[in-house]
Parts: structure tokens; sequence; C-alpha cells
């Protein structure tokens, strides 16, 4: 048996990381946990928002399942059990550390310890609507969210030195398995940087290699979410300090992690403890004019997914697709636990390297799209399909960047992975269940009557 510790970041795209390719971004501490460990090339959130997303991480289940599907909190169910009790359950010390942003109050969780735990408080984001389509009026001001502020990453030291004072202190009076959750902030706009690390990359301030001119640029729900965001009016010294900040916020991480590693190699705790590098989810960055998640595209549903331990290769990369669940149920293979079997995911330690028939599934129901989406990745290709507009279909390999939509040219293809999507859920059912959750929680909000219920049509 092995203990566990996961370091999920807020909004890291992957891409932004040496291990995973960027031209001039340096990430020491992940690449020195790649080349201890193993990295997953192709790893997906369950949908990408912060709640959905970590909700699902949370509790094993689909975001359809839980009807989770915006960050707005009111009339929600809490009666999914979360990792942390079902491991403490079976006699696994379980803490967490950082941001919550579930289905649940954190004291309500049943972790084995909780600190710092940063919640939203109800009703959440209210600016969920779909029919019709809300537009957030003060978007464009966030576009000015970037530049030097000497607090900038105060909340996340916090976090961070707890958990490392936990880990050197704690972690080693155990005589049980323990896992430890660390949750940060970073590099979740605004995109504020101390001086040193706004200094770190000032050619960070480019623009993105692909605008708003492109297909993909134009599919309606692009132009959905760049409505929604008011993506439009963002200047071009905007979108470079965006960009510069992103970096800046990244190498933090970085930074953040290197410190992990070094304290658990200090304990010497670092022969029987995993450590995993993700995300909840990614960011669009400027990409087809975009920003920040709530798409199906590459760069906003794609998170990091580093690990490494007694229960990982050294230097391998695997190119299989996995996601979150697998993240979490890595967690109870290495403590040698049960885990529920109606939950998704297979342990990360048991994913092959390569295997083209093994098949990763996402969904998209919360702010600035008119309708759901749904994905399926299978080997090479990646469908969206998308319930209030035209389906994509992207061969990866070829055209990694999404510039292409070949739905219409590979026809077979994509029935091969709607079916695999249908095998999961009917995108018709689940979609229109969703805007009936929606309105009933509109509802709520409009009657103040959401402490205490739950919406209909669960």
């Amino acid at each position: 048996m092995s203990n566990s510790i996961v370091l999920i970041s807020d909004e890291h795209n992957p891409f932004y990381s040496a291990v995973y390719g960027h031209s001039f971004l340096r990430t020491p501490s992940m690449e020195r946990l790649a080349a201890e460990g193993t990295v997953y090339e192709n790893a997906y959130c369950p949908s990408p928002l912060c709640t959905p997303s970590r909700s699902a991480f949370m509790s094993g289940r689909r975001v359809h399942e839980l009807q989770v599907y915006s960050n707005c909190n009111v009339g929600l169910r809490t009666d999914f059990p979360s990792y942390g009790k079902v491991l403490h359950d079976q006699g696994i010390y379980t803490a967490h550390f950082g941001k919550i942003h579930v289905y649940e109050a954190a004291k309500r969780l049943g972790f084995t310890e909780i600190h710092h735990r940063k919640e939203h408080k109800k009703p959440g984001d209210t600016n969920f609507s779909r029919r019709p389509l809300a537009i957030r009026k003060d978007a464009a001001q966030r576009a000015d969210g970037y530049g030097v502020k000497e607090d900038a990453f105060d909340g996340d030291l916090k976090v961070i030195n707890e958990a490392l004072n936990w880990l050197r202190e704690v972690a080693p009076t155990l005589n049980q398995p323990w896992t430890m959750t660390i949750n940060l902030l970073n590099p979740h706009f605004p995109q504020w940087n101390t001086q040193e690390y706004w200094d770190l990359y000032p050619q960070g301030g480019d623009l993105p290699r692909y605008g708003k001119e492109e297909e993909s640029a134009n599919h309606p729900y692009a132009r959905d979410l760049r409505m929604h965001f008011q993506t439009d009016l963002f200047t071009e010294e905007q979108v470079r300090g965006l960009r510069r900040g992103y970096l800046g916020n990244v190498a933090f991480i970085d930074d953040q992690l290197g410190r992990l590693l070094d304290a658990l190699q200090e304990s010497g705790l670092k022969e029987s403890t995993n450590v995993i590098y993700t995300s909840d989810h990614g960011d669009m960055l400027g990409k087809f004019g975009m920003w920040w998640k709530c798409s199906l595209y590459e760069d906003s549903v794609r998170i990091p997914c580093i690990a490494a331990g007694p229960d990982f290769a050294k230097g391998k990369r695997v190119e299989t697709p996995v996601d979150s669940h697998d993240i979490q149920a890595s967690l109870f293979h290495a403590a040698g636990a049960q885990r529920p079997s109606h939950w998704a995911g297979e342990p990360l330690q048991t994913v092959k390297e390569c295997d083209p028939e093994r098949v990763v599934f996402s969904e998209y129901h919360g702010h600035g799209t008119r309708s759901g989406a749904f994905l399926i990745r299978k080997g090479d290709w990646k469908l969206i399909y998308n319930a209030e507009a035209p389906h994509q279909l992207y061969h990866l390999r070829e055209d990694p960047d999404e510039l292409n939509n070949v739905f219409a040219d590979y026809p077979e293809k994509a029935v091969e992975l709607e079916t695999e999507l249908r095998r999961i859920c009917s995108p018709e059912l689940e979609d229109e269940r969703a805007h009936r959750f929606q309105q009933e929680q509109l509802r709520l909000l409009r009657d103040k009557a959401f402490e205490n219920e739950t919406p209909a049509g669960a």
C-alpha cells in the first residue's frame, strides 16, 4: 500500500508547461516529477467549469448524474459520498487543504480533516441562464485583471504552507495509509503576479496563434461564449497582459510543486508516497478569441496529469486518454481500498500505455452556451456532440489545434463515437434534463426559496 498526494491547481491549460511542449515556459518542478514518474499526455476534466468538475472528482460520478451543471449551488443534491469519506471509512486517513467548491459543505464531506476550506456561499454564480443566454455585463472589465500585486499569492501560500507543515509533522506519525489533497487557486484569473514572477516572462505578452477569424471560432457555441464574456471587446494590450500574467501564475504553481517534492523527500516519505499533479480544467487564453473555460475545445477541457511514486514507472509517457475520475481511482488503488463499482474511472496505475479503444467522456451544461455539449475521445479522434449546434469531429494527431471540423468527411467515425456517447447517456434526454433543472434553480433564486429546496425533475 502507498500514500498519495494530489496537488490540484485551478484552470491550468497543460500546453502552458514544458512537460506538454511549451516553447519557452520553464516548469522545472513539473519536469522533475515527469522524470521521476509518468506523464499522461491526453488527460481530460469531467466538465470545463469549476464546481461541476470538482464535484465529479469529489464524488466519482458523472456531472449529469450529480446535476451539478454550473457554479450555482442552489438546490443541489448532497447525498453523494465523497472519496474522502469512503476512504476514511475504510481506515485511510484523508486530509484536504484549500478550495472545495462542490455540491456539499466541506464540514459534511467526511474527510478526516479539512483545512483552509474555500467554499462558494449560496447562491454561487447566478449568471447561468441559457434560455435566454445571459450576458456578463462586467465581463469585459475582467480583462484588466493582470499585472503586479505584492499580495498576489498570499492565499495560496497559506494553504501550501499548512499542507507542508502537515506533511512534515503529522504524516510521519500516522500508523495507517493516508491521502492528502491540496487545492491552490492559481493560475485562475485574474492574472496578478508579484514583481518577481511578472518579470520572468516579458516575452509572454504575445498574441494567440489562432484568433477569431478561424472556422472553430465561429461555431455557434464559440460565438455564444465570446458574447457571454464580451471577449471581442478585449484590447490587444489586455490580451498581451493577461497572457503574460498567466505564465507567472503557472511559474508560481510550479515552484509550490517543487516545495512539495522537497518536503516529501525531507520527511522520509518519498519512497512510500505517490504524487499526482493535475488541475480542474484548462483555459482558452485567447485562442479563437475565447477566454477562460466553458468550452470542449482542447485548451479548455484538457488538464495536466503527471504522477510519480512507488506505483508509477519512471520517465514514461502514456498516450491513452484518461480523466479526473481515473486520478481519483488511483487513490483507492494505492491505498488498497475498495471503490464503489458504479463510480466512473479506473486507476491510472492500470491504464495501458497505448489503448486506441479506451473512451474518455466530458460534458458541459453551464453558463455561456445556448445548450449542452458532450465530448468523446477515442484514440486520435474526438467528437463534440452539440445539442443545439452542428456537431464537430477532429482528428487530433493531424489537427491538434482543432482547426478543421471533419464531421461531414468521416461519417462512419462520427457514428462510432456517437455510439460510444450513447453507451454513457442520451445526449437529448440529459440536455433537456439540465435545462429543466436550471429553470427550477432560476425559480428558486427569484423566490429566494433555495435554502431547503431541491429542484424538481431530478
